[in-house]
C-alpha cells in the first residue's frame, strides 16, 4: 500500500492497512478534533482488544440502539376506557413521531397474534366492500416464517412473564422487541462481512455501521435479513467458497428477492476473469437453495405462496417511484390509466421490466468492454441501483440494500454519507405526507421533491461507479494496487496487482499561504506491474 507522511508530505510505501486520516478528506478533517492525522511514528495494531472490527461493531451497536429508541414512541401503551392496555397510536402518533414500523401493524393484520400459519391461513381484507379480497402472508417464505416464529417467541415470553419476575408488555410490543433483536444481529453480520471483505480498509465498514439509513430503517421492515445474507454470501465467495456463497444468496433470496440480483454480476465477473466454474457453482447453488426453500410451501399452500407474486403484479406505482412523481407533477394518468380495484397495471409492469432488462443489458456491455475485469461490488451496486430506480416500488427500507454495496464499490466517505443522509431524510416528508395536510401534514410536493433528489444522487453514484469501471486508475481500491478483493484468487496464483501509485506532495514556500497553510497535491502515476486476464 502507498501512503504518505501527513507531517512532511514525503511519499513512502506502507504494506497493510490504508490509513483513513491520511487518505480520506472527511477522516482528515475529523482527526483535527483529536490532534490531527495519525503520526509518522505511531504504533498501529498493538491493541489486543480494540481491533478495527470490534470498534466498528461497537459503532453499529450504538446506532442500532439509537434506531430502536427512534421507534420506541410507537411502542408506548395507555389505559383504555375499559381498563385494558392498548398501543398508543392515537392522533397519528406513528407519523408525528416518525416512528412508524411495518412490524407493528402487520402483527395484527397478518393474524400473527392469533397464531395463524403463514401461507395456509387466509383473512378477508376490507369485507363488505367492492375491494373485498382474500389475503395471505404477502412476504417471501423465510420472512413470513420469521414473523411467525417471533410471534410464537413473544407468546412464550409472556407465558414465562406470568410465572417469573420478567418484564412484560403488550404482545405486539414484545413481538417488536424480539424481531428488532434479530434484525440488529443481522445488520451486525452485514457490518462484519463488509469489514472482512476489506482487510486493507477495515474502517470503510464504519460507513455501514454509522449509516443514517441504518439508524432510520433497520427496524422499519425485515430487509436487514436479506442484506446480511447477501453480504455474507459475497464474503464466502471472496474466500473461495462458491457453494456456501450460493447457499447464502439463495437463503437471502428466499427472505427478500434482491440478493438474487447479485447472480448477474457474479456471472459477468466470472466470464471476464475466465473463472466461469466459480460463477456457475455459485449461481446453481443459489437457485437450487431458493427452490428447495420455497418448494414445500409452494406445493402445500400454492395460493398462499403465490400471494407475494400476485401482490407485486397488482400494486400500482408507489409514491416512492419515478412513475408516480411524473404522474403527480404533470397530470399524466399513467401507462394504464384508471384501474379497477385489484386490476394489475399490466403496461406499467411490462415497462418496468423492460427498462430493467435494458439496464442489465447495458451493464453486461459495460462489463464485457471494460479495459479490466470489473470489480464484483461495482457491478452488483449498478444492478441493484438500476432495479430500484426503474421499479414501480421503492419502499424506504429498500435503500438498505445499497448500503454495503455502495461502500464496497465506491468507498468515498463524504459522498456516501451525504447520499445516505439525503436518503434517510426522505423519511421526514414521507411521514408528514401520510399525515395529510388535513391533519397538519405536508402536501405531497415536498415528499416527491425529496424522492427526485434521492434518485438523482443514486444516479450520480452510478455514474461514478461506471467511471471507475471504464477508468480503473480512478477506482479507490485499484489506485492503491488492489485488484478485486471480492472475487476469489485462483488456487496457486497470487491475486493480481493492478499497478502502483506514487504520491507526492507539493508545499508552498513560506509566506505564500496565510497562517502557514500547506497545499499538498497528490499526483498518481499509473503503470502496469502484472499481466491481466481479459
Amino acid at each position: 500500500m502507498t501512503g504518505r507522511d501527513p507531517g512532511t508530505g514525503a511519499g513512502r510505501v506502507h504494506r497493510g492497512r490504508v490509513v483513513p486520516s491520511w487518505s480520506e478528506p472527511l477522516a482528515i478533517a475529523a482527526s483535527r478534533l483529536v490532534g490531527g492525522p495519525l503520526g509518522r511514528h505511531a504504533l498501529v495494531g498493538r491493541s489486543r482488544f480494540w481491533t478495527p472490527l470490534r470498534v466498528v461493531l461497537l459503532l453499529a451497536v450504538t446506532v442500532l440502539a439509537l434506531g430502536w429508541l427512534g421507534k420506541a414512541p410507537c411502542l408506548q401503551q395507555y389505559e383504555a376506557e375499559d381498563g385494558t392496555l392498548a398501543l398508543d397510536w392515537r392522533n397519528n402518533r406513528q407519523y408525528v413521531a416518525m416512528c412508524y414500523s411495518d412490524t407493528v401493524p402487520l402483527y395484527g393484520i397478518e393474524r400473527l397474534d392469533v397464531g395463524a400459519l403463514p401461507y395456509r391461513d387466509p383473512w378477508v381484507e376490507e369485507p363488505g366492500t367492492p375491494s373485498e379480497r382474500v389475503r395471505y402472508m404477502e412476504y417471501p417464505v423465510l420472512t413470513g416464517f420469521f414473523q411467525w416464529t417471533n410471534a410464537r417467541l413473544a407468546d412464550g415470553w409472556l407465558w414465562l412473564a406470568e410465572r417469573l419476575p420478567l418484564p412484560s408488555a403488550l404482545p405486539v410490543v414484545v413481538y417488536f422487541d424480539i424481531s428488532a433483536a434479530w434484525l440488529a444481529l443481522a445488520w451486525l453480520v452485514a457490518v462484519w462481512a463488509v469489514c472482512r471483505l476489506r482487510p486493507s480498509r477495515p474502517w470503510d465498514a464504519a460507513l455501514v455501521a454509522l449509516s443514517p439509513l441504518a439508524l432510520v430503517h433497520v427496524f422499519t421492515n425485515f430487509d436487514a435479513l436479506a442484506v446480511a445474507a447477501a453480504a455474507a454470501g459475497m464474503l464466502a465467495l471472496a474466500r473461495r467458497r462458491p457453494v456456501l456463497a450460493g447457499l447464502l444468496i439463495g437463503v437471502g433470496g428466499a427472505a427478500k428477492f434482491f440478493p438474487m440480483l447479485l447472480l448477474l454480476p457474479i456471472l459477468l465477473v466470472g466470464w471476464r476473469r475466465r473463472d466461469v466454474g466459480t460463477a456457475v457453482r455459485t449461481i446453481v447453488t443459489a437457485v437450487a437453495t431458493w427452490v428447495i426453500v420455497n418448494a414445500p410451501i409452494a406445493l402445500a399452500y400454492t395460493t398462499g405462496w403465490w400471494e407475494f407474486f400476485r401482490l407485486n403484479q397488482t400494486r400500482p406505482a408507489d409514491p416512492d417511484s419515478l412513475y408516480f412523481v411524473l404522474s403527480h407533477f404533470t397530470g399524466w394518468p399513467g401507462f394504464d390509466g384508471a384501474l379497477q380495484p385489484g386490476q394489475p397495471p399490466a403496461v406499467l409492469n411490462a415497462v418496468s421490466l423492460a427498462l430493467f432488462a435494458l439496464c442489465c443489458a447495458g451493464i453486461t456491455v459495460l462489463a464485457l468492454r471494460a479495459p479490466r475485469p470489473p470489480r464484483l461490488a461495482s457491478l452488483a451496486f449498478l444492478v441493484v441501483a438500476a432495479f430500484l430506480l426503474v421499479n414501480k416500488v421503492w419502499s424506504p427500507q429498500y435503500s438498505l440494500w445499497l448500503v454495503p454495496l455502495a461502500v464496497l464499490a465506491l468507498p468515498r466517505w463524504r459522498l456516501l454519507l451525504a447520499w445516505m443522509a439525503i436518503d434517510a431524510l426522505v423519511w421526514v416528508p414521507r411521514m408528514f405526507y401520510y399525515l395529510t395536510p388535513e391533519n397538519k401534514g405536508l402536501p405531497p410536493d415536498y415528499f416527491l421533491g425529496m424522492v427526485v433528489l434521492r434518485d438523482a444522487v443514486v444516479v450520480l453514484l452510478c455514474v461514478l461507479v461506471i467511471l471507475t469501471v471504464l477508468r480503473p486508475s480512478t477506482d479507490p481500491l485499484r489506485v492503491l494496487g488492489e485488484d478485486d478483493p471480492d472475487w476469489p484468487a485462483r488456487h496457486g496464483r497470487p491475486r493480481p496487482v493492478l499497478g502502483a501509485v506514487r504520491i507526492t506532495a507539493v508545499q508552498r514556500r513560506p509566506g505564500t499561504a496565510p497562517s502557514g497553510r500547506v497545499e499538498r497535491r497528490a499526483r498518481c502515476e499509473w503503470w502496469r506491474t502484472s499481466a491481466w486476464e481479459t
